[in-house]
């Protein structure tokens, strides 16, 4: 099996930021949300809040949303040809996709691309709270395994060094920038033992 990071990778740009400015952008009851939202981002930015208690903090939009099922279905419509024509072309029944975006986010895009295998994290799509840890780095590799186990990964893709953890379980694995594909640095360049 081959598997894939979700967002930047076989998805040109970031889901979760586009999916947030769309709901800003089409339901103006979130825009007195505004200030809050901005002091969250300089926090985390600042580093005076960690990455998983910002984006729960960011999720929290979600509570007001009128109908997350719809903006979904409707953010989908304008979004899945992002998908990366280089995916689509090898894309194969077995390939798992693993990413820090939430479930409820890209479940609709792989039931649209017929993508059976999918973990990201698990977060409620109506109030924002997280059911565990954010599927990132090491986690990946740890809920890959709690799913299938031993299961031998041919090729591994993603955009960011972070997922060495999940590259080096593979026989090949693929830094991804644009629609470019470059073999994976070396273990000790990407901070890998």
């Amino acid at each position: 099996m081959n598997a894939f990071d979700f967002d930047n990778t076989i998805f040109h740009g970031d889901s979760t930021a586009r999916f947030y400015a769309y709901c800003f952008t089409h339901v103006p009851q979130l825009w007195p949300q505004i200030p809050a939202q901005a002091a969250n981002a300089l926090l985390f930015a600042l580093r005076l809040r960690p990455k998983q208690q910002f984006k729960q903090r960011m999720y929290g939009f979600l509570r007001r949303l009128p109908d997350v099922d719809r903006l979904l279905e409707d953010f989908w419509n304008a979004n899945i040809g992002r998908i990366q024509p280089w995916y689509l072309a090898m894309q194969r029944p077995d390939d798992v996709i693993i990413s820090a975006s939430p479930e409820f986010l890209l479940q609709p895009a792989m039931d649209r691309l017929g993508i059976r295998h999918m973990m990201a994290s698990r977060v409620d799509r109506h109030t924002g709270q997280y059911d565990g840890l954010n599927c990132h780095g090491q986690e990946k590799v740890r809920r890959f395994r709690e799913r299938f186990g031993d299961a031998h990964v041919e090729r591994f893709y993603s955009d960011s060094l972070s997922d060495a953890p999940m590259a080096h379980l593979a026989d090949e694995a693929f830094l991804v920038k644009n629609d470019r594909l470059t073999p994976w640095p070396k273990r000790g360049a990407d901070g890998g033992q």
